[in-house]
């Protein structure tokens, strides 16, 4: 899965190899060498519409190489928020940076702080005008454009019911190992160019496998397993009111939880601890070394954790516990024409349907599954596991997505136990199912969406491919 470096252009001339602890400047230029200590050990290679990069070594190094293997893409998404945010949240991107260096900084580790300023400057040397802020705010602008926005206009979050996942253990399965699958559901601008795979050996903590989006710490969407047998997955809680200044991030929360845990419970008290309220999600997690799985759904006030070593759960952005829904949500459970619980109902009769036999293959299947619960018919729409809100008239008004939004699932993964005991995923771009989105046809049936040219892209379906982490020592 590795690359030689050979194979990048770099920019000779020899450059220092101590670490960034100042702010870098935008636009600066750094020239670098083959042989820069920064870059010993990294690799990038495109395969099946992802782009695996491996990363080693010091937050800096890390953070470095990050920014420059992947500056044209983050580049690419620094300019698609540019254009997005404005209309998105009424709000510029400079605002974003603002907040992410007001509120987030601060709160960040030293290392965290390392890693960002590392993938400022590999962007940089590779010519790119990006600096700390504009990276911390690519990691934030969940947090910020759907949670704290909301707060400061003192009115309901209308919190994103983006992605579909579930993970099994016990009789549910073929082996009685954990399976896992996820899709990433936003709008199709993002959610094309969320088509990283990150594989970081870090100079402390445990190996990092995950899914992400250019200039990420984590994963975002999220996807990971780590060496110590750790599987995590989500989506979010929709209709979620809430959100902590004071508190950390939780992109800084949820890189801290799958770098350094080995256990359900450190994981669940990394993610619990100073937790902001921001990217509320019903997290699903398993211990492929006990075959223990459970669900933490993390609200801002209530946190219940329920675990199981024979059993299934399910998520498409339904609150399940009653307390948390009833205090920290605006969610109606009772409404069936809603896509978190049409989809929550499929999933079910999926996992009972196929009890015994869930294993990686039939989790690609769920996570092309176009059944509508309410009637049974298979038609692709905003209330299927493999959502199409695009082709939906209805849309999703629980999100705030009118009918026809250019949105829904954008990629999919599954993992098993022994993939990943190997760091190991199956992963598809685009709709698992095999649809292709084009935007000229789009567009031209539906004009009220032409703001968005500039930043959609063409989304074509692409063969599920296994990523696997490089042979390299610890």
């Amino acid at each position: 899965m590795r690359r030689a470096l050979s194979s990048f252009v770099l920019v000779v001339i020899a450059a220092c190899a101590e670490s960034h602890t100042v702010a870098p400047e935008r636009g600066d230029m750094e020239v670098v060498r083959m042989d820069d200590v920064r870059l010993i050990g990294s690799s990038r290679r495109d395969d099946a519409g992802w782009i695996y990069v491996h990363l080693e070594g010091q937050p800096e190094y890390v953070g470095f190489q990050h920014g420059y293997l992947l500056a044209n893409e983050i580049d690419d998404a620094r300019n698609v928020f540019v254009k997005y945010v404005p209309v998105a949240t009424k709000r510029d991107w400079e605002f974003f940076r603002k907040t992410a260096r007001d509120l987030f900084w601060p709160r960040l580790t030293t290392d965290e702080r390392r890693e960002i300023d590392g993938i400022a400057a590999g962007a940089r040397a590779h010519g790119k005008a990006i600096d700390r802020d504009d990276v911390a705010a690519i990691n934030g602008w969940i947090e910020i454009a759907m949670y704290y926005i909301p707060k400061l206009e003192k009115r309901s979050n209308a919190a994103p019911g983006n992605c579909s996942a579930f993970i099994a253990t016990g009789s549910y399965t073929t082996d009685g190992g954990i399976v896992m699958g996820h899709n990433a559901w936003v709008d199709y601008a993002i959610g094309e160019r969320w088509n990283v795979v990150l594989d970081i050996v870090p100079a402390k903590g445990h190996r990092i496998f995950m899914d992400s989006f250019p200039g990420y710490i984590h994963s975002g969407d999220d996807f990971a397993v780590n060496d110590a047998g750790i599987l995590v997955t989500e989506t979010t809680i929709t209709q979620f009111k809430g959100f902590e200044p004071a508190g950390t991030p939780e992109f800084a929360r949820a890189r801290r939880a799958i770098q350094f845990s080995s256990t359900i419970d450190e994981w669940a008290h990394a993610m619990i601890d100073a937790n902001n309220g921001a990217y509320a999600n019903s997290w699903l997690v398993g211990d492929r070394k006990t075959g223990e799985i459970a669900r933490l759904e993390l609200g801002l006030h209530n946190t219940p954790l329920t675990k199981t070593n024979d059993g299934f759960f399910v998520g498409s952005n339904f609150p399940a516990d009653p307390k948390l829904r009833a205090e920290e949500t605006t969610f109606d459970p009772n409404d069936a024409g809603n896509s978190a619980n049409a989809r929550r109902r499929r999933w079910e009769q999926l996992m009972e349907k196929n009890r015994g036999r869930i294993d990686v293959e039939a989790g690609k299947r769920f996570l092309a599954d176009h059944v509508d619960s309410r009637d049974g018919s298979t038609r692709p729409s905003g209330r299927t596991l493999c959502g199409h809100v695009e082709l939906d008239e209805k849309g999703s008004p629980e999100w705030e997505w009118p009918p026809y939004y250019p949105g829904g699932a954008t990629q999919s993964k599954v993992t098993d136990s022994k993939l990943a005991a190997s760091l190991s995923f199956w992963a598809a771009m685009g709709h698992a199912c095999g649809e292709d989105f084009h935007v000229e046809p789009f567009l031209a049936a539906h004009p009220d969406f032409m703001w968005q040219r500039p930043i959609l892209r063409d989304m074509p379906s692409s063969p599920w491919t296994l990523f696997a982490t490089s042979n390299l020592p610890r």
